[in-house]
């Protein structure tokens, strides 16, 4: 997997921030949390890129 192909778990709808120091980043799709990116993590231990990645859904914003 290239950088330019890279999953970004930031725009994944299951990627959220924990209040843990030693493991800062989770993904509730797969029910974990790790120092690094998710999708690194599922990538290194299964060999295989996250299948789990959703979009999320930004809302434009409001017009005045």
């Amino acid at each position: 997997m290239t950088e330019s192909n890279r999953i970004n778990c930031m725009k994944c709808r299951h990627y959220y921030v924990t209040w843990e120091p030693q493991y800062p980043r989770g993904c509730r799709a797969y029910g974990f949390k790790t120092r690094q990116m998710p999708s690194v993590t599922v990538l290194s231990s299964s060999g295989r890129p996250c299948l789990q990645y959703e979009e999320k859904f930004v809302q434009p914003p409001a017009k005045k």
